[in-house]
């Protein structure tokens, strides 16, 4: 039988080369990690759901070297910015539903008061290149989306985030460019937190709810 289908060890070992491979060209890999604090605020007497599709909940960027002397990057955020969201929410609204598929018709998700859909829009880095200061900056764009649970749109705006490394004192690059990631999301999660009503979309659909943001009001007749 002819073919180019890898089989036995080659089909193992094709991983191994390939992570040697970007070993050997440089690449410096940055998983980002953290916790991230809830909002103090009055939780919004809401039930939102949230959908996270596949390439915002394994979120990574990849910048090529454009030269001998420098090194790629492949930087992880997914697994941080679920954390951050998932945080983020829970601190802002009365209940967090998890949708079981994005929505719009005929999915079967649970009856929510809207769904947020967040996205990574845009993500950009500067690197010191010629200084042994380690500090980065991080700028980032989301598109957020609020529809809902049959995918009918509410509001859609997109807000920026910037972390910058607040140290120079920093152990290694990798170190340096995780830690402007954290930066950068804690600074998305404070602008949400503080923007969301304001958004004049959100502002007028919060305003077509019954009673929107008096929950101790309901059912107190005199």
């Amino acid at each position: 039988m002819s073919g180019s289908m890898t089989t036995g060890p080659e089909r193992w070992l094709a991983p191994i080369l390939l992570a040697l491979a970007l070993a050997a060209c440089g690449t410096k890999q940055v998983m980002v990690q953290s916790e991230f604090p809830s909002p103090v605020m009055n939780k919004l007497p809401l039930t939102i759901g949230v959908w996270y599709d596949d390439e915002f909940a394994n979120h990574e960027f990849f910048d090529e070297a454009s030269g001998r002397a420098e090194s790629s990057w492949l930087v992880n955020t997914g697994q941080a910015q679920v954390e951050l969201w998932d945080t983020l929410l829970k601190g802002m609204f009365r209940k967090v539903v998890y949708m079981n598929g994005k929505p719009g018709p005929g999915q079967m998700n649970p009856v929510v008061d809207a769904v947020l859909l967040p996205e990574v829009d845009e993500l950009q880095y500067a690197i010191p290149a010629h200084t042994n200061v380690k500090v980065y900056e991080i700028w980032m764009r989301y598109r957020l989306q609020l529809v809902t649970t049959g995918g009918e749109p509410i509001a859609d705006w997109t807000m920026p985030a910037y972390g910058k490394t607040p140290t120079a004192f920093m152990q290694s690059d990798e170190g340096a460019v995780r830690l402007a990631a954290i930066v950068a999301l804690r600074d998305a999660g404070a602008h949400f937190a503080s923007s969301f009503t304001r958004v004049p979309a959100v502002a007028q659909w919060l305003d077509s709810l019954p009673r929107a943001g008096e929950p101790a009001r309901q059912g107190a007749q005199p």
